[in-house]
């Protein structure tokens, strides 16, 4: 049982969904990204996810693009979020941390070198958006025997023929991407990610959460109400993007995860 696994029994039990939010590491400088992260939990958040920044994330928007691109320029490096990780740890032994990104910076430092520092910093799981379930000799057995999640993208273009191949050796949770296309693209819709989480759980156990295109509160609360939960990115990185301080930041952070606490 991984932190992560223990976060959703409990919230299972307590019959809530989970809120999960995005925060790229080091964005746009590393204290106060690791300030926003250390607000997290408070503010209502169930699961980090942290981001590595690459510097050609083609999954995503020019939101998150940018945040990568100032993380980059402020110094950040894969080092410095693990850092990241092993300061939180300081204060927080529980709130499960998922690094996730792009298989290019792991596979220079080198896969057991990684898994070796990312499981002494805290990490939980990863979530690598490029590495198809026929690579997974390269990171995530490899992940799951160092007893880090590895937690696979099931897509609107994932068939039921691709499924099961996608579901091979996941853990943790599945991430739902409600919307074909880019992060911060379009708008989630409750009524067509419904029947998508239920094909999904049809064939596993998994909790299944969604992400991409949530935006406001109330989105957060209609997709959770379909899923076991919901994931917010851009919205948040928007706002750090902003200049707020931290703890307006936290306060509209807070105002989603209670949204995804009310489904």
């Amino acid at each position: 049982m991984t932190r992560i696994d223990d976060t959703f029994a409990k919230l299972r039990a307590d019959g809530k969904k989970a809120f999960v939010a995005y925060i790229m590491g080091g964005d746009p400088d590393y204290d106060r990204s690791l300030a926003v992260m250390k607000g997290l939990p408070g503010a209502g958040v169930d699961v980090i996810e942290l981001g590595m920044p690459f510097t050609d994330p083609m999954a995503d928007g020019p939101t998150i693009q940018l945040a990568g691109q100032r993380a980059l320029e402020g110094g950040q490096t894969l080092q410095k979020t693990l850092d990241m990780v092993t300061e939180f740890r300081k204060d927080d032994p529980d709130t499960p941390i998922v690094m996730m990104g792009y298989y290019n910076p792991i596979y220079s430092r080198g896969v057991d070198r990684f898994l070796a520092d990312a499981t002494a910093a805290g990490v939980d799981g990863l979530i690598v958006v490029d590495l198809p379930p026929e690579e997974d000799e390269e990171l995530c057995i490899p992940a799951a025997k160092a007893g880090i999640n590895f937690i696979r993208l099931a897509t609107p273009t994932t068939d039921d023929k691709r499924l099961p191949k996608v579901l091979q050796n996941t853990s943790g949770f599945v991430y739902y991407v409600s919307i074909t296309g880019i992060t911060g693209a379009a708008e989630a819709q409750a009524a067509d990610v419904g029947p998508e989480v239920s094909r999904i759980k049809s064939q596993t156990d998994l909790p299944v959460v969604v992400g991409f295109g949530i935006k406001s509160p109330g989105a957060a609360q209609a997709i959770a109400g379909v899923a076991d939960g919901c994931v917010v990115g851009s919205a948040i990185v928007t706002e750090i993007a902003s200049g707020k301080p931290v703890d307006q930041v936290l306060d509209f952070v807070r105002g989603l995860a209670e949204g995804a606490h009310r489904a």
